[in-house]
């Protein structure tokens, strides 16, 4: 009986371990999360650190939709005689005239060909009446079309506020004129890329003591709330990700730009750190990291404020 067995309690230890070895083998921050503003969902430039980076999994910027700018034309469009409800152009012009002349005749006695009689007064009354009519039909038409509903499709305001719409002279798209670029490339000083290893150490050393206070002054909201759901994990899964000795060893800049206020640094660095998932409980090392990583990270600060971290992802 437990030769038959045996086969079968070899195979429940080698399950049991590869549970194991999945239940804490992503307690470090993994995947690519966070926001790049407008160029969230574009490929950051390669650089001899980091050719190529994933594309971001997790963000709270809205992703562009296909023909998101369709409709704006639609709404630009001139009515049936040109612009508005007559318009401008040759045609709404005569017609404008046309009529205007007719119910001014009509209001004052003299009928639309005023100065004739007989056959020509009844052939301008009926031309009068006509006019009238057309009048009113137009009328009515350009009041139906004012009153319905905006067709689905066209740029929202929360679009164009993520960088998902063109963006147009103006605020982000507002102000009319001829299509602008969404941002514009800023230079990075050595004392940017200071700040940049800078936060590295620090926000790696804060991560392995859990100290969200610290978390908190170097990275947006955003990548707070990220973080936090990473060590809520590992708190479930009692285990803890310590990590320590973190030193930068190659870096260089992927690209930097300005967003309106905001302004934007993406960063290949490959750093060694000391990277271990130790039990809560009795402190034994459960599984040890690799002892160097390479990642991309982007870097926000308004104009003349401090740098925190707003997206890292991997390579």
């Amino acid at each position: 009986m437990l030769r038959i067995h045996r086969p079968l309690l070899a195979l429940l230890a080698v399950v049991a371990a590869l549970v194991f070895t999945v239940a804490t083998v992503d307690a470090r921050v993994s995947g690519s999360s966070g926001s790049r503003g407008s160029r969230t969902f574009s490929a950051p430039a390669a650089t001899n650190t980091a050719p190529r980076a994933a594309p971001i999994e997790r963000t709270m910027t809205q992703a562009p939709r296909p023909g998101s700018a369709v409709g704006q034309a639609a709404g630009q469009r001139p009515g049936l005689l040109g612009g508005g409800m007559f318009g401008g152009g040759l045609l709404g012009g005569l017609a404008a005239g046309f009529i205007g002349a007719g119910l001014f005749g009509m209001l004052f006695g003299h009928g639309f060909m005023g100065g004739m009689g007989g056959f020509a007064s009844i052939l301008g009354l009926l031309l009068q009446v006509a006019l009238v009519v057309i009048v009113a039909r137009l009328a009515w038409a350009w009041w139906q079309r004012r009153n319905q509903p905006a067709m689905a499709g066209g740029p929202s305001l929360r679009d164009r506020l993520s960088g998902g719409g063109q963006s147009a002279g103006g605020f982000a798209g507002f102000g009319g004129g001829s299509a602008a670029p969404a941002d514009e490339p800023i230079e990075v000083t050595p004392a940017d890329f200071d700040a940049f290893e800078k936060l590295l150490g620090d926000i790696q050393t804060a991560y392995g003591k859990e100290d969200l206070g610290a978390l908190r002054a170097h990275m947006t909201p955003e990548m707070l709330s990220y973080f936090s759901e990473e060590l809520a994990r590992n708190a479930s899964r009692g285990v803890v990700n310590q990590i320590s000795d973190v030193k930068l060893l190659q870096g260089d800049l992927s690209e930097a730009w300005r967003e309106i206020n905001d302004e934007y640094a993406t960063v290949a660095m490959r750093y060694s750190l000391s990277d271990k998932i130790v039990d809560r409980a009795t402190g034994r090392v459960v599984e040890e990291e690799p002892s160097e990583a390479t990642e991309l990270w982007t870097f926000r600060r308004a104009r003349g404020g401090q740098w925190l971290l707003s997206a890292i992802q991997q390579t």
